[in-house]
């Protein structure tokens, strides 16, 4: 179940290697573990997809503003601790990536973590989850 989606404005493609921040994403998602020691992102279901925006508007467009979208969606149970401690890695990553673009350019990123409690249908089929579960 374990999804990180990041939604950007092309502007930044040229100036930052998205596919690097999705893999330094998916390696942090996978060493997160809660109070018992479980991994809380696993190995098998973690996925980091990232889209440029077709189209945006950014604040009041007087300059070529950059905005980061990013939503991690985890499984219902996990504490408001591990949540945070999620959110916390999450967002350092991210900071330690930007880094670079926030000393020069004008650039907005949010990170939110969603917990999924009211799944109606949560339909799965995979061979990948089978590979990592021995």
């Amino acid at each position: 179940m374990p999804h990180c989606v990041i939604l950007y404005t092309p502007n930044i493609e040229t100036r930052t290697d998205v596919g690097a921040l999705c893999r330094k994403l998916a390696d942090t998602m996978l060493t997160i573990h809660d109070e018992a020691g479980k991994q809380v992102f696993p190995t098998g279901g973690t996925r980091v997809l990232a889209y440029p925006a077709a189209h945006y508007a950014v604040a009041d467009g007087e300059e070529d503003y950059a905005f980061v979208y990013i939503n991690v969606r985890m499984g219902a149970g996990r504490s408001a601790e591990v949540q945070q401690k999620a959110g916390d890695r999450l967002m350092e990553v991210v900071r330690e990536h930007f880094a670079p673009l926030f000393a020069q350019e004008l650039i907005g990123i949010t990170l939110q973590i969603d917990e999924s409690p009211g799944q109606v249908y949560d339909g799965k089929h995979s061979t990948l989850h089978p590979l990592f579960n021995k």
